[in-house]
């Protein structure tokens, strides 16, 4: 047996290597990894040697011959193959280890030229790769050293790997070269020679997404499904959470636990956000789980009745206890006390998620959050960047005669946070860091405004001295009079409406007050 390696990335090469050798399997090699290896006290044959062809052009060709390839692709149950073989002298190569020039790595660069990029974009690797993977049966191929210590243990035990094994390996060959395919094509796409820039858009989309798990069914029984994550998720995010206990997760759990996951992120202090059919029916604020919980539960008990929960801190076991005596479909949160653990196990059904929060930072990807979001139409697709804006109080601007006291601002802001997770049209009322009536996803701003109003009531909250958040502008101030009428003494939208003054002299007349954030939050 022959093994011929030449990686970029040499981390457990020469273990791999040492370990290969002794199986008195021939080493053969390139450039920098052959030296390593000779250094390292074993005996490596260059491919230079065995092809009689020095590399050239600065390395660009090295393993681009009928030797190296020959050995890669002849069928060994093919005499004909075998044949050519032995007329041309060139020996099988049952073992290819390649990682690739690193291409992704080099463009995520700060400065990364396109002459950077293009000096990494590997050739002969993705050559080798494919000939060796399309040649499963007989040569097993590595392209990651996370695969070293499954084949050398599986070489050590048998001296030989099974077939399950070389063509798991050939399947990841194949998508690491996919992979790698599509990072150069979205780089170049994107590269904008005129004043060598990227655009934000790149010309042609190369999704690249891993299978977690197939689901039982779509968003009906009647539709399959199945969960993806994207090839590098954000930290913190939906796919990188661990099940503890639980029913597997159906396609409408995910959804809605997504939309409960992103909006619970949003806030520093303990949160509690419950979601039915992907709006938020009860979001709060406290000084502890069970204290968010209680808040954010009463504001729709019914709606809550078979929900999503998540919370941004650790669960304990008086949390744990409360939320066990609803019915409950999903429970996430950062951790869990072991006691809570226990109370949670009694409810066999319930699904409990394990999502570490991002660490946090100042870019977008420290925070957890996607640069782009995504949106599936007929035949095509919908591509925008996420809407991640934070609003601060500096960036409000007050539009009335009366002015929102700090208590309000600090209601607006926590009101303003739901209602960007809140389905278009969204209307919501808050108090004391609470949500005190929601309305989504009508086709009037106007019944929305009603409906909260009507699920205030059904939940007998009052909403005397709660503040209003919109997430556009009101139209016309029949709006503004509906949720002024309920009780709201404070307000906050975007503005930017033609009659946006008639809002206003409407908001003076009642004498409440009204804030602009200039930004808007639809969400389809």
């Amino acid at each position: 047996m022959n093994a011929l390696i030449s990686v970029s990335d040499k981390t457990g090469v020469v273990e791999l290597a040492k370990t290969l050798a002794s199986l008195q399997i021939g080493l053969l090699s390139t450039g920098g990894t052959a030296k390593l290896l000779a250094d390292a006290g074993l005996a490596v044959t260059e491919v230079a040697d065995m092809t009689g062809f020095p590399e050239m052009l600065d390395g660009r060709v090295k393993t681009l011959h009928p030797s190296v390839h020959g050995g890669l692709l002849a069928r060994r149950d093919m005499p004909a193959h075998m044949q050519a073989l032995k007329d041309h002298g060139i020996d099988t190569i049952d073992l290819l280890v390649v990682n690739l020039y690193p291409f992704e790595a080099t463009v995520a660069k700060p400065g990364c030229t396109l002459e950077d990029a293009i000096e990494n974009i590997d050739i002969g690797g993705p050559a080798m790769v494919r000939s060796a993977a399309k040649n499963w049966k007989d040569v097993a191929v590595i392209t990651d050293a996370s695969q070293y210590p499954q084949v050398i243990a599986e070489l050590q035990a048998n001296g030989a790997l099974s077939t399950d094994t070389k063509f798991a390996l050939s399947v990841a060959a194949f998508n690491r070269i996919s992979n790698y395919d599509a990072a150069i094509s979205d780089y170049l796409s994107a590269y904008q020679m005129s004043d060598n820039t990227l655009a934000e858009f790149s010309a042609q989309s190369n999704g690249r997404f891993v299978k977690l798990q197939d689901l039982r069914y779509g968003e009906n029984p009647h539709q399959r499904a199945a969960f993806y994550r994207d090839l590098h998720p954000a930290p913190g995010s939906l796919v990188t959470a661990k099940q503890l206990q639980g029913k597997e997760l159906s396609y409408n759990n995910i959804a809605d636990a997504d939309a409960a996951w992103e909006c619970v992120k949003s806030f520093e202090q303990p949160a509690c956000v419950i979601v039915k059919h992907a709006n938020p029916c009860g979001v709060a604020i406290a000084t502890d789980a069970l204290s968010a919980y209680h808040k954010a539960f009463q504001t729709d008990p019914t709606s809550a009745f078979g929900g999503i929960i998540a919370l941004n801190c650790v669960v304990d076991e008086a949390a744990a206890k409360a939320i066990g005596t609803q019915f409950v479909e999903v429970l996430m949160a950062p951790g869990y006390t072991p006691a809570a653990l226990d109370v949670l196990a009694a409810k066999a059904n319930l699904r409990v998620l394990q999502i570490a929060l991002p660490a946090g930072g100042d870019s977008a990807w420290d925070k957890g959050l996607n640069a782009m979001d995504v949106k599936r139409i007929g035949s095509g697709l919908l591509v925008q960047t996420s809407d991640n804006h934070v609003l601060s109080q500096a960036d409000c601007k007050v539009v009335t005669k009366v002015a929102p006291t700090e208590a309000q601002m600090a209601d607006l802001l926590f009101a303003w946070t739901v209602a960007k997770f809140v389905k278009s049209n969204a209307i919501v009322f808050c108090k004391d860091g609470m949500t005190m009536g929601v309305g989504a996803g009508q086709m009037s701003r106007l019944d929305s405004a009603r409906i909260a109003s009507i699920k205030a009531q059904h939940a007998k909250l009052s909403l005397a001295g709660t503040v209003v958040a919109s997430d556009a502008f009101f139209p016309f101030r029949d709006g503004l009079d509906v949720v002024v009428a309920a009780g709201a003494n404070a307000v906050i939208h975007p503005g930017g409406s033609m009659r946006d003054q008639e809002v206003i002299d409407a908001a003076n007349e009642h004498g409440v007050a009204m804030v602009f954030t200039g930004v808007r939050h639809f969400r389809h």
